[in-house]
């Protein structure tokens, strides 16, 4: 990619993580995994289409070496910049993060 026209603010690191996903209230939940993340952003895989512009909710767990140690919860509330589509893959979403919360850690 060419740096000039990479837009991110933050490196993204490498994590293939499973992923919850809603568009909105009262909305289905999706599934999918990361490819990669950063505090700023997020790319992930998925099997539903989700267009430019929706505001997503996403859950996931932060492995180990990307909290300084410990895996994290976390809630991000995220606006889609990007969908890549090829076919018969899943979409590809890009993601930024407007916001996150670390979650309690819940037993499952």
């Amino acid at each position: 990619m060419d740096p000039r026209t990479d837009r991110r603010s933050r490196e993204r690191v490498p994590a293939q993580v499973p992923v919850r996903l809603k568009a909105g209230l009262g909305e289905a939940q999706h599934t999918g995994y990361t490819r990669d993340l950063s505090t700023s952003g997020v790319f992930l895989y998925t099997a539903s289409r989700i267009a430019e512009g929706t505001e997503l909710e996403l859950v996931l767990v932060l492995p180990a070496d990307l909290t300084f140690g410990e895996k994290r919860w976390v809630c991000c509330q995220t606006t889609v910049v990007r969908v890549e589509e090829k076919p018969g893959q899943p979409f590809g979403v890009a993601a930024r993060i407007r916001r996150f919360e670390v979650l309690p850690e819940v037993p499952i």
